[in-house]
């Protein structure tokens, strides 16, 4: 028998357990659970006005950040009927680019590519890849930049209120971020072709892939609730079919689909709405004989750097078809009730529902976020892994670091899940 514990894993945010049992060469036993430690936001905002929970809400996590701000809002306009105007919606979806742009390029640069290069992290791979170092921290920083001059700062935006914005970018702002967006479309495009090159292991489970669907674009804000196997609902329908389980091995909820799990995030997206592309995406994708809708979750490194280029490329068509001027907000009648709002984060689908009081104070609140739902089927894919690794005879030790590779590329965020990777093997 032996045991190997791994305190945790980098290149992932937050904290983990996986546990194996392996008997006679099989795995009996395959269990990850989340160990951060509980955070209560959702109680945290119980008894506070509808006009603070977006600053409370938005520090679950400083990487999506946006996307609970966006999230918050619009559940809470919701509630109370509040319409906010088309440049409003159009800034949203800007900031948001912003954090996609950040998000997606910081895990494909600086989590996943050391691991196909064959470095420990970023740093030391700098030395020999540095075009490759630059090229992610100028997208990085582009994606801060936008999400700067809409948000009022870089993490936690200020600007974005309930009914609108109290500031928005100036001509000077838009026409700095155009001409940076312009500059860093190839350094996009050579993003994709790089991650399209890269050699993934083969891993695939016939899992319900489920994502936001616009009428015309790849998902952000809006969109009904769809998925490849015929789910089509609205936002306000997801709790008729998601369950949040609770497994004594975890401290984060287990989120499944009638009793299944499910997968969110790029791959989702990518499959759900392939048909968005540019055709410019498309071939870069079909060069390299790449098939969406994948069952094969490395392939959402290659999803991850193709979302980067076609949100960049909105970023640049918002910028040259829109110039924006400071509104009033949108009045807010209060009121008792409910609101549910969905969008996707970077990791996937994230869900925030709050009830009100006639004062405009919640009674109750509920957040659901990516990697929380991600987490059972994040699971079942390790347990695949494991068992196809096993039956080629590989090593405990190359094992351990396949299976962080495959954990890396849910991109995962355990800090917000909870509600990386200590690993106990024990082998017979």
């Amino acid at each position: 028998m032996a045991k190997i514990t791994l305190n945790h894993i980098t290149k992932v945010e937050g904290h983990a357990n996986l546990s194996v049992e392996i008997k006679n060469n099989k795995l009996v036993r395959c269990e990850l659970g989340s160990i951060e430690g509980t955070r209560f936001f959702e109680g945290i905002v119980v008894g506070r006005r509808y006009d603070e929970i977006k600053e409370i809400t938005s520090r679950i996590c400083g990487i999506c950040s946006v996307s609970h701000s966006m999230t918050s809002l619009k559940a809470t306009e919701k509630a109370f009927d509040v319409k906010v105007t088309k440049q409003t919606e159009i800034l949203r979806e800007l900031m948001s680019i912003g954090e996609r742009i950040r998000s997606h390029a910081t895990h494909l640069y600086f989590l996943v590519l050391p691991d196909y290069l064959g470095f420990e992290s970023a740093i030391p791979m700098a030395k020999q890849y540095q075009k490759e170092v630059f090229r992610a921290l100028d997208l990085v920083k582009i994606g801060n930049e936008i999400v700067l001059k809409t948000g009022g700062r870089q993490m936690h935006p200020i600007s974005c209120v309930v009914g609108g914005f109290t500031s928005v970018p100036s001509k000077e702002d838009c026409d700095y971020l155009l001409s940076e967006l312009k500059k860093s479309r190839k350094k996009a495009f050579d993003t994709l072709e790089l991650f399209c090159k890269l050699k993934y292991p083969k891993v695939e489970l016939d899992m319900e892939q489920i994502s936001l669907k616009p009428e015309t674009s790849q998902p952000m804000l809006k969109g009904a609730i769809v998925s490849n196997k015929g789910l089509n609902v609205s936002e306000n329908k997801y709790s008729d079919f998601i369950d949040e389980k609770i497994e004594s091995y975890s401290t984060a909820k287990f989120a499944v689909k009638n009793g299944k799990s499910y997968l969110l995030g790029a791959l989702s997206r990518v499959g759900n709405n392939f048909e968005c592309f540019a055709v410019d995406i498309k071939k870069v994708i079909s060069k390299y004989k790449f098939i969406f809708p994948s069952k094969n979750i490395f392939n959402q490194n290659v999803a991850q750097a193709a979302e980067l280029v076609y949100w960049l490329d909105e970023a640049i068509s918002i910028l040259e078809n829109n110039e924006f001027e400071l509104q009033k907000l949108v009045f807010v009648s209060v009121k008792a009730g409910t609101g549910r709002a969905a969008t996707e984060a970077p990791r996937g689908i994230l869900f925030h529902e709050y009830s009100f009081d006639d004062s405009g104070n919640v009674t109750h609140c509920n957040i659901m976020t990516p990697t929380c739902q991600n987490l059972r089927g994040m699971e079942e894919y390790v347990h695949a892994f494991i068992e196809l690794l096993l039956k080629k005879k590989v090593k405990k030790k190359e094992i351990i670091l396949e299976i962080e590779k495959l954990i890396r590329a849910y991109d995962p965020c355990f800090s917000c899940s909870t509600h990386f990777l200590q690993v106990d093997w024990l082998q017979k």
